[in-house]
């Protein structure tokens, strides 16, 4: 589980293929990897994966090609990635609860400043659209963030200039794909209340 609260930004060292899918080299400067160990889960730009080895300051991952099929910058080497080690249960949660599940890629269609700060505009998948709220939080590339506004498939974020200089956001531009996760409370609603309708027009 993660915060959605940005630790550094590391970047995409090297890639080898595998049998189905890639080992992903991915330099960590800035990082503290002191308490770091093999099997830890850390998020790269909003995505948990597994750290399978370390040396020094580089830390690799194997990502399968499911994983690669369904989130967007992990497959090129140069990249910039949001990095996040896992909460402890006794972190403060800065932003909200993240799981590091990709549930959809979405596309920039504005990234411009406004004032101090920059507009960012993002169509959501169909699929995941209806769970976006004005006010409540999104993840995007692994950075906790609050919906602005809300129209259809598309939403509005106000990014302050900390943010801004703190993570990959800096890098998009309109046509950018970006990873989302929704907020997780927003899943379990649906659930509770799919599952009273279903009860509803069960059979006695």
């Amino acid at each position: 589980m993660f915060s959605g609260i940005v630790a550094a930004v590391g970047r995409i060292e090297h890639i080898e293929p595998l049998a189905d899918g890639i080992r992903l080299s991915v330099d960590t400067p800035g990082l503290d990897l002191s308490d770091v160990i093999l099997g830890d889960s850390i998020a790269h730009s909003g995505v948990c994966l597994t750290v399978v080895a370390i040396d020094g300051q580089q830390l690799k991952y194997d990502v399968s090609r499911e994983t690669l099929n369904c989130t967007v910058g992990l497959d090129k080497v140069g990249t910039e990635v949001n990095l996040e080690k896992a909460l402890r249960l006794a972190d403060r949660l800065g932003g909200h609860l993240v799981t590091g599940h990709v549930d959809g890629v979405g596309e920039v269609l504005k990234f411009e400043p406004v004032g101090e700060s920059h507009e960012l505009i993002v169509r959501a998948p169909a699929a995941i659209a209806g769970y976006i709220a004005k006010k409540g939080s999104i993840t995007i590339n692994g950075v906790s963030l609050t919906v602005n506004a809300v129209t259809a498939r598309d939403f509005s974020i106000n990014l302050i200039p900390h943010t801004v200089a703190m993570t990959n956001l800096k890098h998009l531009r309109p046509g950018s794909m970006v990873n989302l996760e929704i907020d997780l409370i927003a899943r379990y609603v649906e659930r509770m209340l799919a599952w009273r309708s279903e009860q509803d027009v069960a059979p006695a």
